[in-house]
């Protein structure tokens, strides 16, 4: 397996997300620890139907026109947006209330990141809660394209971490790093959970989360959780 890293998608280049980096050959592992793909894989694993990513509030409403049982979902600046049913808060996806919903999901981050790898052999969620089940699912896997969301265009230390730990566990069962990158983000795993809990609470968004308020603090605990799921999705 050779296992490639993408460190941040460019939305002034790319600022639909439909960049199409991903080699058509490659399974695509999109990682965007806080939070799009940590409350994406709660969703699934409550039993949410599918995940339809959209580049803007604006898509997502005209979609839902077209799929009346669908949940809106998503953010803008970590705040759910206005007329949607639900933000990108794990605690929000209860099975209650996405079980067999097929869910709309506009983020800043993350949605941006699974459009840029639309065109993937397969897309593959990834965060630290289900990071031993990615491990498993990618078995036997010859390509592996790893792209973190970052934030806003930037580079994001969580994202990176989170990447750098998948590299590492995946070269520990014989992949090769494709690229530079990949060998970055493996000098920037983190050795165990207490580690993955400190770079998720004291990076830039971690923190830029926690200010928002007490129920944002528990979203960030939520992400900073080391392999708590066990399963891996593609959408």
């Amino acid at each position: 397996m050779r296992v490639s890293v993408d460190l941040r998608v460019q939305p002034r280049t790319n600022p639909a997300g439909r960049a199409g980096s991903v080699r058509a050959s490659a399974v695509a592992v999109i990682v965007d620890v806080l939070r799009s793909t940590t409350t994406l894989t709660v969703a699934l694993d409550h039993g949410a139907a599918r995940v339809v990513p959209v580049a803007t509030p604006a898509e997502g409403f005209a979609l839902r026109t077209r799929a009346p049982n669908a949940l809106l979902c998503g953010e803008r600046v970590g705040r759910r947006i206005e007329g949607f049913d639900l933000g990108n808060s794990p605690y929000e996806y209860e099975a209650a209330r996405v079980e067999g919903r097929d869910l709309i999901f506009a983020s800043t981050n993350g949605s941006r990141a699974l459009l840029a790898a639309a065109s993937a052999r397969a897309r593959i969620l990834a965060a630290f809660v289900n990071l031993a089940a990615v491990v498993e699912r990618l078995g036997g896997e010859r390509e592996v394209a790893i792209l973190c969301a970052g934030t806003s265009g930037e580079f994001a230390l969580e994202d990176a971490a989170c990447a750098g730990l998948l590299v590492r566990r995946l070269c520990a069962r014989g992949a090769r790093p494709a690229n530079a990158a990949a060998g970055l983000a493996g000098t920037l795993a983190p050795e165990d959970a207490g580690e993955v809990r400190s770079i998720v609470h004291g990076c830039s968004h971690g923190r830029y989360l926690r200010s928002l308020g007490p129920e944002f603090v528990r979203d960030v605990e939520r992400c900073a959780q080391l392999d708590t799921l066990g399963r891996a999705f593609a959408v």
